[in-house]
């Protein structure tokens, strides 16, 4: 290229480069790229094809352009990713939101029961009160390596007492329909429903469900701390963290006792891939992204093996789960979870025609 770097030149030149090096989609990765570099929409480069480029925004494009250039995904270069109605922070090490994720989300919102019309919501009840029952279960933990499992075991006895007075609560709220005033507001707030989002990732699927049902209070689990640093960051940066609480730890061991058996949904895009098909799926995907988050085992049913009685115990009569499970597993996921005593199992196809979901309701 000359000294001069309009919009076009620098646009034709970073598809040509992208060419090159074998990106699939050049052109798409070069707007990308230079609208990001530019602060620009790609439509606003197409009017602004004889702009010139800063020198700032010359050398942050070369920078973008060589990571892409070595395979890196674009969602991690620019460090975002819109999902749904919401954007979010992407880091390398963690999974990368993917379009047919959405339908995930949409089949879980449907599971829910329907949203309370003309309710005067307080976005900051008490967001689960479940911040003393997993401190008081961590110190009881803590105090049966110490030798002092009684006073352990009446905090934790207490605390659970306490969460489960305060489930009954708000169950209680949600029986009935409550009296609407003149104003349109409610006298009597109906409860909050009740979420779980296992193997949360970024936490796309709890912002999701929180976002777009405000009546929800999500709690979300992932084993890998470069996740759940990541899931915190976005919940905080959407302004969800009052009501999408974020924990360490496998699947759904962080959920508090007094939860389980309460839960309205659960919601998961586990690591579901065939070990063998790890082999075949895009260099950018097994040069980038983590193998924890994408390897199901051999068959790719691994881990919803263990999800399905732990879904089971966690969800209240009527509650359904909806996972994301790979096209060649679902069949048999479909046995595993009727086996598993679930009623109304379905396989559900993605945007593309793929079966991608699986839902199903626990029997009343």
């Amino acid at each position: 290229m000359g000294d001069m770097w309009t919009i076009k030149a620098a646009l034709d030149w970073t598809v040509g480069y992208l060419e090159r090096k074998g990106d699939e989609n050049p052109r798409l990765s070069a707007e990308w790229l230079l609208s990001e570099a530019c602060d620009m929409s790609r439509i606003q480069l197409y009017v602004s094809f004889d702009r010139p480029l800063s020198l700032e925004e010359r050398d942050i494009l070369r920078g973008y352009v060589t990571r892409r250039g070595k395979g890196e995904p674009l969602q991690y270069i620019t460090g975002y990713a819109a999902f749904r109605h919401i954007q979010v922070k992407v880091r390398p090490g963690v999974l990368i939101p993917r379009p047919e994720t959405e339908v995930l989300v949409s089949e879980a919102l449907s599971l829910l029961p329907a949203a309370h019309r003309r309710v005067a919501f307080d976005s900051t009840i008490d967001a689960w009160e479940g911040d003393a029952l997993i401190a008081a279960e961590a110190a009881a933990a803590e105090a049966a390596q110490d030798g002092s499992d009684v006073d352990a075991s009446e905090t934790l006895k207490r605390s659970q007492q306490a969460i489960s007075a305060y489930l009954d609560a708000q169950q209680d709220q949600g029986n009935g329909d409550g009296c609407d005033r003149l104003d349109g507001s409610a006298v009597a707030k109906p409860r909050p429903l009740l979420v779980a989002d296992i193997c949360t990732g970024s936490g796309c699927i709890a912002c999701s469900v929180a976002y777009e049902r405000p009546d929800t209070r999500v709690i979300a689990t992932d084993i890998a701390p470069e996740a759940v640093a990541l899931a915190k960051d976005n919940a905080d940066e959407l302004g969800l963290s009052d009501r999408v609480r974020i924990e360490q730890g496998d699947l759904g061991s962080p959920v508090p006792a007094a939860a389980m058996g309460r839960l309205d949904l659960v919601v998961s895009n586990p690591p579901y891939v065939p070990t063998a098909v790890l082999a075949e799926i895009p260099r950018e995907v097994a040069d980038f992204e983590p193998a924890l988050a994408l390897d199901g085992g051999a068959d790719g049913n691994d881990i919803l093996r263990r999800l399905l009685p732990w879904t089971a115990a966690a969800l209240r009569p009527g509650g359904g789960f909806a996972f994301e499970l790979h096209e060649t597993c679902l069949d048999a996921a479909a046995e595993l979870a009727r086996q598993a005593g679930f009623h109304q199992v379905r396989i559900v196809d993605d945007l593309a025609g793929r079966p991608r979901v699986l839902t199903g309701v626990k029997p009343v």
